[in-house]
């Protein structure tokens, strides 16, 4: 489990697309599950957390889109 201590999606990315699976903890946030290097969405999750992991992988689909183009 890595803590983050302020939310910095690029930082969190990095980390869910090296490790593939595994588990982070986000200050405000919470606890985030993420598999095959992508975020699970909680169950029953509050509105910032469902944003914040809709704009996770968001980014990761943009990054890894971007890694196909070059």
């Amino acid at each position: 489990m890595r803590f983050f201590p302020l939310y910095s999606p690029k930082l969190i990315v990095k980390h869910a697309r090296i490790f593939l699976s595994g588990v982070i903890w986000v200050k405000d946030l919470g606890r985030l599950e993420f598999n095959n290097g992508r975020f699970l969405l909680p169950r029953k999750s509050l509105p910032e957390v469902k944003e914040a992991v809709i704009e996770l992988n968001d980014l990761i689909e943009s990054q890894s889109s971007e890694a196909k183009i070059a």
